[in-house]
């Protein structure tokens, strides 16, 4: 089957419902080495067990940034290509995305405590990430105030595009301004600064999370095509119920 191929809602479908149960299985084993991983691994010398919240943490950042990232692309192939599946695959991963970056809000608030004696601090890499968590919400409301499907799909992509702009400012706020959060440690010019007992089970822990946002994703878009599929049978059936023509 061609990637092109994907574009007809009924092959997608005949594809994720075969997909889902393996996916799934495939996430819970992942998560399953994960888990034993991190209750194995040894705590830091200055954070102590605090240090484990790096496992939610850090893959929750990173899927909140491939959430918006995954959108953008989506933008492009609505407003570009017109891709029948763009603004389904946009619309489906908002909610997925804003739940990760709240994740990484809290975790991060929870972290930040015993670190820096406060919960919050309104630093750049902070504010950057509760900037993305509100264009998320801002996203999810235009797809639900819009009634026209077409319509919300061009306007959450174009607000899409423009909130792009935060992703580097995300990435490269630690370097760009003296914050207090810690500048990149695992991917970085000379490799990982993090020690192999924390970044084996952190590796494995965002394939985990990466299999979860995937899974959560694909199912959410099975159930918006399933979604339109009966908006449209419901339009149908009341333009043809009787005294609903001139």
């Amino acid at each position: 089957m061609a990637l092109i191929d994907l574009a007809n809602p009924t092959r997608f479908l005949s594809l994720a419902r075969p997909t889902l149960p393996w996916l799934a299985g495939l996430t819970a084993a992942v998560f399953a080495v994960g888990l034993v991983l991190t209750h194995g691994a040894p705590d830091d010398y200055q954070q102590g067990a605090t240090v484990k919240i790096m496992f939610i943490h850090v893959p929750s950042a990173w899927l909140g940034m491939f959430g918006w990232t995954l959108m953008s692309a989506a933008a492009l192939g609505t407003l570009v290509w017109r891709h029948p599946l763009a603004d389904v695959a946009a619309k489906a991963a908002a909610p997925i995305g804003a739940a990760f970056t709240f994740l990484c809000l809290v975790t991060g608030s929870l972290w930040g405590r015993p670190m820096w004696g406060t919960y919050w601090v309104w630093d750049a890499r902070l504010t950057s990430v509760l900037l993305l968590f509100l264009m998320y919400l801002g996203v999810i409301a235009l797809w639900r105030t819009v009634e026209d499907p077409s319509r919300a799909a061009r306007a959450a992509a174009i607000l899409t595009l423009v909130g792009a702009i935060n992703l580097p400012i995300i990435k490269w706020s630690v370097d760009w301004w003296n914050t207090l959060h810690q500048p990149a440690s695992v991917v970085k010019l000379g490799g990982p600064a993090i020690h192999p007992t924390i970044l084996l089970p952190l590796m494995v822990m965002a394939l985990a999370f990466t299999l979860l946002f995937l899974t959560l994703h694909l199912a959410a878009m099975r159930n918006e095509i399933l979604r339109r599929r009966v908006r449209t049978l419901m339009l149908m059936q009341a333009q043809a119920a009787p005294g609903s023509g001139s």
